[in-house]
């Protein structure tokens, strides 16, 4: 006891971030009339504060830091190139930095696993390979003979997703074939939703959700908007993002059959799409030389950036980097989505090599940049979170310890009916369903009284599931009327 009442005078002393952790909103519960509704909202917005204040005082115990690369004087961080800043770091981060020549199968693609270690390059001539990028190891290599047209790590990367020429299949992480999708034909992009197990795949005017724990196919849409020409998701909420020919964007959830949003970004073809981790800020590049930042709370724009060549793909990092490949030259800014950045945080040029795609790499300071010529793995101080949760993403984590995160991510999946774009609407009581049954009980109390019956049926036991029994019918045809009223 006096060792609690030390560290909560402790924890008062301490200035905690705590509005840095909490998540959601605070429920509304002056028009609740429900006790129990009410005591339990109550219970649950204490321990969220309670969360948040954890996590905040556990920041203190965070080993790592978060760096960046500043100038003196008259010098401009993106006049560093590579060179220097490999001399400028320690030699384990150094080793980060490196290149792989493979012109023979490119242009390549790429995607990086969850925790951040393993890499799945993708040629579009048919080299797929996976490697453990920070050990330098190979993992696995595999010649399909046939186009490569996209790529993407499941819920674990000893299996991965590939769309080839017709159909997309599933691979294991030693290169056997586990399985064809043959009701994904001509898939051109695609999309995993870890804590859903879907896999979104969009292309020849469809965009198909396939449940890759039972290998079910969860939904099939018509996008019928326009060529679909980028995808991406939004990690905060799931939703499906994307882009068109005509310069539109439309957001998709598996649970209609007509995109939830659609509004004009560009005049041009949408060539690229980003959203932050957050899911606030969404960036859209286009052939026209543009490179605009939505913000998705209000579908607004917020500012654009010129590019001097059409920027085929853009990446955000977990620190907000913003990273756009642009032909031959990769440019990265700093601070770029609340506020519009004045200058460039650092540049790259590939001499001879077209930029096919880009992406920062989870939990490191690092971009990965799929070329024409190969694969380019660059140094960008202050690109990814410091710290890791391990009950989130482990990248030191055992054989035993991953056989037991499959198991839990198996047990703690999300059903796809609770995708949408109100992420925090799950939780929150329906006030006009609350309202419907607060009405239908007082209906009930003053005029259904329970018939008398002999021969011992009119126990209290057996009026009591009579009385519940015509309540919850009551209850329902009062929802389901409710609902059918035009808003």
């Amino acid at each position: 006891r006096v060792m609690d009442s030390t560290a909560k005078v402790q924890r008062k002393k301490l200035k905690l971030p705590v509005e840095k952790y909490l998540r959601g909103s605070k429920p509304a519960t002056k028009g609740i009339h429900d006790k129990k509704l009410r005591a339990q909202l109550k219970d649950d917005e204490k321990l969220r504060k309670d969360v948040a204040k954890r996590a905040a005082l556990h920041e203190l115990l965070l080993p790592e830091e978060v760096g960046c690369v500043e100038a003196e004087g008259l010098e401009k961080t993106y006049k560093f190139q590579q060179k220097d800043l490999t001399q400028a770091v320690d030699v384990a981060s150094a080793q980060k930095h490196f290149e792989l020549n493979l012109d023979q199968f490119g242009p390549y693609q790429l995607d990086y696993s969850r925790d951040g270690r393993h890499l799945l390059l993708g040629g579009r001539k048919g080299h797929v390979a996976l490697m453990d990028w920070q050990s330098h190891r190979l993992v696995s290599e595999v010649h399909l003979n046939e186009t490569v047209r996209s790529l993407r790590f499941l819920h674990i990367h000893n299996m991965f997703a590939v769309s080839q020429k017709r159909h997309v299949f599933i691979y294991e992480g030693t290169g056997t074939e586990l399985h064809c999708l043959r009701h994904h034909k001509h898939v051109t992009h695609m999309e995993f939703l870890p804590y859903h197990f879907l896999l979104a795949t969009g292309g020849n005017g469809h965009l198909c959700y396939q449940d890759t724990s039972v290998g079910k196919m969860v939904a099939d849409f018509n996008i019928g908007v326009g060529g679909l020409s980028a995808m991406t998701q939004n990690p905060h909420n799931a939703v499906i993002h994307l882009g068109h020919q005509n310069g539109v964007v439309s957001l998709w959830t598996p649970n209609s059959g007509k995109p939830a949003v659609q509004w004009l970004c560009h005049r041009a073809a949408v060539s690229s799409i980003a959203v932050d981790r957050s899911g606030n800020y969404m960036v859209t590049s286009g052939i026209d030389n543009r490179m605009r930042v939505w913000d998705v709370r209000t579908y607004k724009p917020l500012h654009m950036y010129k590019t001097p060549q059409p920027a085929r793909s853009i990446s955000i990092s977990q620190r907000g980097l913003l990273a756009a490949g642009c032909n031959t030259d990769i440019r990265i800014w700093k601070d770029g989505l609340s506020s519009m950045s004045s200058s460039t945080y650092l540049q790259h040029h590939f001499t001879g090599q077209h930029i096919n795609e880009v992406q920062f790499c989870p939990y490191e300071d690092i971009i990965g940049v799929g070329h024409s010529g190969g694969f380019a793995s660059l140094l960008v101080p202050g690109a990814g979170e410091a710290n890791f949760d391990a009950l989130e993403a482990n990248p030191y984590q055992t054989k035993r310890q991953k056989q037991e995160k499959e198991v839990k991510q198996l047990l703690e999946k999300i059903q796809p009916e609770l995708i949408t774009l109100e992420a925090q609407a799950v939780h929150q009581v329906s006030k006009a369903t609350a309202d419907v049954e607060d009405d239908g009980e007082e209906r009930l109390r003053d005029k259904f009284t329970p018939r008398h019956r002999m021969k011992g049926k009119s126990s209290a036991a057996n009026r009591h599931r009579r009385v519940q029994a015509v309540k919850d019918r009551d209850r329902r045809d009062r929802i389901r009327k409710a609902r059918r009223k035009p808003k």
